[in-house]
């Protein structure tokens, strides 16, 4: 297939490029800061800067599908007003551009993955969340809330639309443990607040392996929590991070600092969702890495 990704630099990104790369797929890789490739014939990278417009436009046409994984780290920065404007424009700003050229297309992609979060529902306690749960009511939540309504427009233009809730991925040396393991190395590893918010947290092969899977499955529609089917609480991912790692997880970050470093985005690490994947498991789905403990240990740490 003839496949275009948006975000192909970034942690998931980069891993799924890599998978479909190997499976032999065309891909067309757009990026601000394209790479220069050379000897390569079904990888092609392209400029882009949306809302501009440009030649990746026309890659677009006679695309088998897209992979929107565009948007500002939500967790590298402070949350000031102009960091809001830019997780929010980067996101909306990349999907709008994406249907408008879809919706311009001759011969339409059949299918547009679109990237979202489990911030979708807001903060929440014990209770279980699946995809029919309703969104919340902060900033997260309506971020995510309006970056689903944009992609899910390409359904008038005959595109199948499905939305990746994604929790938080546990990849070796990137994402959240790139800052959670050194703490634990140097023995000062722990849990963030009480400890008790839950933490959805996914394996990064399954969430590649998931992406692939709602690619090819002429029944993925809608939204897909791409969470493992035990989620943990932080306390709970803690203990067992440092059991991996062989280290004590005793040293607790109190929300008050927590709140002083990050700011609002403090909220988002001191409150969690019990969101399960029921839609990818009613759908057949088979997560790789159940557990934490599974999950941990073959990332070898």
């Amino acid at each position: 297939m003839k496949i275009v990704i948006t975000g192909a630099t970034g942690f998931i990104g980069s891993i799924l490029t890599d998978q479909l790369w190997n499976q032999f797929h065309s891909l067309v890789l757009l990026s601000r800061k394209p790479p220069a490739e050379v000897g390569v014939t079904k990888k092609q990278w392209f400029a882009w800067e949306p809302p501009m417009v440009g030649q990746w436009q026309q890659e677009i046409d006679g695309a088998d599908g897209i992979i929107n994984l565009a948007g500002e780290p939500i967790a590298d920065k402070r949350w000031s007003q102009e960091q809001k404007d830019k997780l929010r424009s980067s996101r909306i700003d990349s999907t709008r551009a994406l249907v408008n050229a879809i919706a311009k297309a001759k011969i339409k992609p059949k299918f547009l993955l679109n990237g979202s979060a489990v911030g979708y529902y807001g903060p929440h306690g014990d209770e279980t969340l699946t995809e029919a749960s309703p969104p919340g009511t902060d900033f997260l939540s309506r971020l995510c809330v309006d970056w689903e309504a944009e992609a899910l427009k390409a359904e008038a233009h005959g595109a199948r639309v499905a939305t990746i809730r994604t929790g938080i991925v546990l990849g070796k040396g990137q994402g959240a443990l790139a800052k959670m393991v050194p703490p634990f190395k140097m023995f000062v590893g722990g849990p963030l607040g009480s400890g008790k918010q839950w933490m959805p947290w996914i394996h990064i092969e399954d969430v590649v392996g998931l992406l692939i899977f709602l690619m090819e499955n002429e029944k993925a529609r809608g939204a897909f929590n791409a969470t493992a089917p035990n989620p943990v609480t932080m306390e709970e991912f803690a203990k067992a991070l440092g059991d991996v790692l062989k280290r004590p997880s005793w040293v607790s970050v109190p929300a008050s600092a927590l709140a002083l470093v990050a700011g609002e985005m403090a909220d988002m690490l001191l409150t969690g969702q019990h969101a399960l994947p029921e839609a990818a498991s009613k759908l057949g789905y088979v997560f790789k890495y159940a557990t934490i403990r599974g999950a941990l240990e073959s990332l070898r740490l």
